[in-house]
């Protein structure tokens, strides 16, 4: 006789809020709907819309399953009004983001009951004053949480260091897409490289890239000068930028008094990838986040400074073995770059572990981490202490 079939637990149903979606974030939301499906949870993803602001970047993106929210942006943006309590009535989990101008987030950390609160972010803002009403607003909300979702391994100190349990943090190690530029880089023939360092003129040159938005966290008078005395030390030197921002004109001016530098504007996709492709060593003296990902991807190692306004991801660099972190003297810098360029033993020891660490710091591994936080908040007692 056959043993009659085992019922299945019932679903659990996740929510997850964004204040708006970034198209960088459309295949995470694809990873984490297919893991937690595997794990029997549903994943519901509702998202509002941007600031004026914000839809000017044109990096918005759209997800056709997930649900949009109304929303209502006030007092010159600064505070955002969301509400998605229609949302939660069958949730067991409702996960949104820590930002201060979300003030519904508050309705669902203090008054919310039926269903567990996570938290999603970095914990702090590490560009920000640490004694200013607004981090400490953050820090006092952080603790109403059943769970926290840390942007990297640099954000946990920053949450339990508001009193939040360190057994009640899953950290996700943030990351995007690095598979689409992997395979535009694949993509790039030793033709249409060729073509490309000729037009640029850097046969027979070391290349030094930057790539990324151009404002003063980024350090770019820094950088500037930094370049300048890195080509007095290896005249073979060549320096490529890449990115807009409000000091684009001070690399227009830069490169129109130099010529072995070269501004060439934003730069995306396959036209990214080409670029990559010429670089040797990857320059960013200020401000790392996510860029530090096409580093690893490219195998370009990264060439940074303990600045103080890097994004958590800076913790992916390891000193000495997948990029450089210098100090921020601007001679300790130089050397650091010039050694890198002229010791080739040590460029391709750098290179290697540059790829090796972009497959640790994935968005499949994302995914994963985010899923198992998932359901370790599900099977632990309530906390928002």
């Amino acid at each position: 006789m056959n043993a009659a079939p085992q019922p299945q637990p019932p679903s659990r149903n996740v929510v997850v809020i964004q204040r708006r979606m970034v198209h960088y974030r459309l295949p995470f939301f694809a990873a984490l709907r297919s893991q937690l499906a595997e794990q029997g949870c549903t994943l519901r993803l509702a998202y509002g819309e941007p600031t004026e602001s914000e839809r000017r970047k044109n990096d918005s993106g759209d997800i056709a399953w997930a649900e949009r929210l109304p929303t209502r942006y006030l007092w010159g943006e600064r505070i955002c009004w969301q509400p998605f309590g229609h949302l939660l009535k069958d949730a067991d989990l409702v996960v949104v983001t820590a930002e201060n101008k979300l003030i519904y987030n508050l309705a669902a950390q203090y008054l919310q009951r039926r269903c567990r609160v996570a938290l999603w972010g970095h914990g702090a803002n590490l560009q920000g004053d640490p004694t200013s009403l607004r981090e400490r607003f953050k820090r006092v909300v952080a603790c109403r949480a059943d769970w926290w979702f840390a942007y990297a391994e640099l954000s946990r100190p920053l949450i339990e260091a508001c009193g939040y349990p360190r057994e009640r943090i899953s950290v996700v190690n943030n990351s995007v897409d690095t598979g689409e530029l992997a395979a535009q880089l694949a993509g790039v023939s030793p033709a249409q490289a060729a073509e490309l360092r000729a037009r640029l003129q850097l046969e027979n040159r070391r290349v030094g890239l930057f790539i990324g938005s151009l404002y003063k966290e980024k350090r770019i008078d820094f950088m500037l000068e930094a370049a300048s005395r890195i080509h007095a030390r290896v005249p073979d030197f060549a320096f490529l930028m890449v990115g807009a921002g409000p000091q684009a004109e001070d690399a227009r001016r830069f490169c129109a008094a130099n010529p072995w530098a070269h501004y060439l504007g934003e730069l995306k996709g396959q036209k990214k990838a080409e670029v990559l492709a010429l670089a040797d060593v990857m320059i960013n003296p200020g401000a790392v986040g996510l860029g530090i990902l096409d580093s690893f991807v490219s195998g370009v190692p990264l060439v940074t400074s303990d600045c103080g306004t890097h994004g958590p991801e800076i913790c992916y660099l390891a000193n000495g073995e997948n990029g450089l972190m210098t100090t921020t003297d601007l001679d300790d810098y130089v050397a650091a770059v010039c050694r890198l360029l002229e010791d080739p033993a040590m460029l391709q020891r750098l290179r290697a572990a540059s790829r090796a660490s972009a497959q640790q710091y994935s968005v499949a591994n994302m995914a994963r981490h985010f899923s198992d936080g998932v359901l370790r908040c599900l099977a632990a007692p309530r906390y928002r202490g």
